[in-house]
This record gives structure tokens, C-alpha cells and sequence, in this order.
């Protein structure tokens, strides 16, 4: 009698894909709204000064997160990957259209 083979061990493939686009324009929004050090605040136990001063880098950088966002729609559209119609998604916050 011939001895048994044993069953091939799936492999997890160890990839992912990642929208260029996508995270160009969240880095690019992080930012303009000044994430990062209301994001620091926050941490502190601050949350009304890092909401504060996240509201106040928005309004003033209102035409600059605008513009990505246009420029972001332009370029999905370009390239055709429009099928979620996300524009942008940074942890768990997205931009649709």
C-alpha cells in the first residue's frame, strides 16, 4: 500500500492593494485640517481645543481641501474607478460623492 500524501497547506497571500489616489488625497486633507496635532490635543485630554483648532485650520484652508477634492474626482474619474464612488478614506472617515 502507498503511503498517504499530505494535503497542501494554503497559503494567506500577504498583499493588499492600496488607491494611490485615495491616499494621496487623505494624507493630502489630514494635512490641510491640521490632524495630526488635533489629533496630539486630543490625546491630552484636550478634545474641545483639538476640535477648535481643527475647525479653525479648516476654514482657513477651505480653498486648499476644495481644490483636492476636485483635483481627487477629476483623477478617479480619469481613471476610471469610479465604482464606489469614494473619493477619499482616511481610518474611518470617507469622502463620497
Amino acid at each position: 500500500m502507498a503511503p498517504k500524501r499530505k494535503a497542501p497547506r494554503r497559503r494567506v497571500k500577504r498583499s493588499f492593494n492600496v488607491s494611490a489616489i485615495e491616499a494621496g488625497t487623505a494624507l493630502s486633507l489630514a494635512q490641510s485640517t491640521g490632524f495630526a496635532s488635533a489629533l496630539q490635543t486630543a490625546l491630552n485630554g484636550n478634545i474641545a481645543g483639538a476640535v477648535n483648532d481643527m475647525s479653525n485650520q479648516i476654514m482657513s484652508n477651505k480653498s486648499k481641501i476644495i481644490g483636492t477634492l476636485g483635483a481627487a474626482a477629476v483623477a478617479k474619474v480619469a481613471s476610471k474607478g469610479f465604482g464606489t464612488l469614494q473619493v477619499a478614506k482616511l481610518g474611518p472617515i470617507r469622502v463620497k460623492l
